[in-house]
Order: C-alpha cells, then structure tokens, then sequence
C-alpha cells in the first residue's frame, strides 16, 4: 500500500462530502460539513466542506496538496487542514502545550468487536450511527451521533459503556480526543471501526449535505454505503456481501 495513501483517505471522502454541495451554502453549512457543534465548540468545515480551489495550512498558511493531513486544536474542537511539517510538529502528545493534537490516520475494522443488541440497547442511542471517544475536556467517553443537522451529543450510560468497554479492550488503546470508536448498524449493518475523529465528522458532512425529506431519501443511503466502501478499501478489506434489509 503506497505510503500516502492514508492522507489520500482524507481527500477522498472530501469529495464524497462536496458532491453535491450543502443546501443553503453559507459558513454554517460549510462548517457543518466536519460536523457543525462539537462538545461545546465549531468544527472547521475548511478540512472537508470548503470548496476553494486551493486549500492552505491553517497553521502557517502555506499551499495545501490534495491529500493532507488534520491536527484538532482540542481546547476549540476544531479540525484545522495542516501541512507535513505543522503536523509533525504535534506528533508527539504534549507537543505544542497539548492544545494541538496530530490526528492519526489508521482504519481498523474491529471484526472482532463484542456488542450484542442487548448491549447497544443499554447505550440508549437514538440512532443506529454513532461514534464514541474519550473527550479529555469532558474527562470522559463521550457519544455523537450524525444527522441532517450536524452531530448531536448523546447522554452516555457510562455503567453500559463500561460493560462494552470490558469486553472490547481495544478501546483502552483508543488515542484520546483524536480517535473514536464507529459504530454502524443501519439497515442491518453491524460494523464496528476504529477511526480518526476526522473520519466521523466527514460522514456528519455526507448526511447533512445528501438528506432529503424526513426519512433522508435514497440518495443519502447510498452515499453513506459508499463511505463505508471507501474506509474497506482503505483498510485492505474487500467489499461486504450485500445484506438483505431490515423490515
């Protein structure tokens, strides 16, 4: 696998985000893109909602490639576009007084992962599209989920988490505020990742910009069948068997 194809990740699911453009057009859907209200704070949607030709380091302002890498200023929650060198330079954790943090760039599909409907019940998610990290902010795990208006903070039940937690020690190793555990269960879906927090809030963008009516449409079923295509692709699996739909 060539060594830039993880920051390649990145632009590819930018393109899934800006096609087609977001209704209304504006800074708030631009931002909205990455994800609109994050914890208490505005993600950036100039990591994949912006559509200017030429896109720069939002650290040092240099001219940006396609493919680039994301660093979350974590007192913000905001996903800044970074050159080679900004994002070398928060690399290690601490570096920069530990209000920039490198966003990592592996995909895991856990396939493994233990989480039962049961289980999942237990977490009181509204939805069947979440994703779950641990906020150093909030000194917690804290759960979102995205729709046709952005994410929206779930109240986490934190003894059912930790049921889940002690089953799935993979989620010790989880990087706080930059990693998040994705979990996709939608139309008999049941796929569990491990992603960069930039990943969720690309797929924040594919709902916001595709839904349609009130139950969001077809368009907007197959962009996300594709996202979750392109993060396979990106971890080296093949494409899943098609599934039968859930009445």
């Amino acid at each position: 696998m060539a060594a830039d194809e993880p920051a390649a990740l990145g632009s590819r699911l930018a393109r899934l985000i800006r096609t087609p453009p977001a209704r209304g057009g504006g800074a708030a859907n631009a931002g909205a893109a990455h994800g609109g209200r994050v914890g208490g704070g505005v993600v950036n949607g100039a990591a994949a909602g912006r559509a200017a030709m030429e896109e720069r380091c939002e650290l040092c302002a240099r001219p940006l490639a396609a493919a680039h890498r994301h660093v979350l200023d974590v007192e913000a929650r905001r996903i800044l576009c970074a050159c080679r060198a900004c994002a070398l330079l928060f690399e290690r954790p601490g570096a920069g007084g530990a209000r920039y943090r490198r966003i990592p760039e592996r995909v895991r599909l856990l396939e493994d992962f233990r989480l039962d409907d049961a289980a999942w019940a237990a977490l009181a998610i509204p939805v069947e599209l979440a994703f779950f990290f641990a906020s150093g902010v909030a000194g917690r795990v804290v759960a979102f989920y995205p729709g046709p208006a952005g994410t929206t903070e779930s109240l986490l039940e934190l003894d059912a988490w930790r049921e889940i937690e002690a089953a799935n020690p993979v989620l010790r190793e989880l990087e706080p505020d930059v990693e998040a555990l994705l979990v996709h269960r939608a139309r008999g879906a049941r796929e569990h990742w491990r992603v960069p927090i930039d990943v969720c809030y690309a797929l924040t963008g594919v709902i916001r910009t595709s839904w349609r009516g009130l139950g969001g449409g077809e368009e907007v079923w197959a962009r996300i069948d594709a996202f979750f295509r392109e993060l396979r692709r990106r971890a080296g699996l093949a494409a899943p068997e098609p599934r039968e739909e859930e009445a």
